[in-house]
């Protein structure tokens, strides 16, 4: 389990840098992630984990990779349902292992009208990774009915990591440092939808000032014009302490034409 959480967590900072690129398997094609065999090779070397379902995994990365992989196990809704909050667990243990996941990823449902099949689909997760001492993520869900407060986030964080969650993703908020006190297993933040580079940048910097011990960007990666900079500059502010404005200045020096 420990080796594991080290290859999540940088042994020198004790962060992390994710990059999430399993939206297809809700979403389908999505802007940004049309090739993705040209794509993650590009950006393997600038991140510390791959967050992904094992058809990309097994399509798109060489077997010699060596960075961590959290593999998004649950699945079952997609774009053209109007509640996505009904999945089931996709991908068995075994499957898991031969993939090399370091951990389970599972979108967890809290005051959802699926809130019970998705705390179901967490617990056998966590209880089939323990038996092989596989660390589960809990990625905490916001449906566009949802509320995004920093009462619900403290309310389904806790929850999760109750449950037995290893990790906790979810999203930055108001009185994020409160949410971060009250969980007690790591947080790691997720990018959420694209903003400007800088805004991202901020959102990072506030988070990691919060307490978070990572972030999962998605489309503040892949959708930049700049995406292997714009990976560094996240990982400026994670690893090396940066504050947003440096890490602003570093990609803005790195992407002059």
């Amino acid at each position: 389990m420990k080796k594991h959480l080290t290859n999540i967590f940088s042994p020198e900072s004790g962060n992390t840098v994710m990059f999430a690129f399993d939206h297809g398997y809700f979403m389908g094609s999505v802007s940004g992630l049309e090739r993705l065999d040209l794509l993650i090779p590009s950006l393997i070397d600038h991140v510390d984990v791959l967050m992904a379902t094992r058809g990309a995994l097994r399509t798109c990365v060489k077997p010699n990779f060596r960075k961590g992989i959290a593999l998004r196990v649950s699945a079952g809704s997609s774009m053209l349902n109007d509640d996505l909050s009904h999945e089931l667990v996709s991908v068995d243990i075994e499957e898991a292992i031969r993939m090399n996941a370091d951990c389970l990823a599972v979108q967890t449902f809290i005051g959802a009208d699926g809130q019970l099949s998705s705390i179901d689909n967490l617990s056998r997760a966590i209880n089939a990774g323990a038996r092989y001492s596989i660390p589960t993520l809990g990625v905490i869900a916001v449906g566009k009915d949802m509320e995004r407060t920093d009462r619900y986030f403290k309310l389904a964080t806790r929850i999760v990591a109750e449950l037995g969650a290893h990790i906790i993703k979810t999203y930055y908020c108001d009185k994020f440092e409160e949410i971060v006190a009250a969980c007690p297993v790591p947080i790691v933040v997720a990018g959420g939808k694209k903003l400007p580079e800088k805004e991202a940048l901020t959102m990072a910097y506030r988070s990691m000032q919060g307490g978070a011990r990572g972030l999962d960007m998605g489309r503040n990666i892949f959708q930049s014009n700049h995406p292997t900079v714009m990976a560094d500059a996240i990982g400026k502010i994670v690893h090396h302490k940066f504050t947003d404005k440096e890490a602003w200045e570093y990609f803005s020096e790195k992407t002059k034409s």
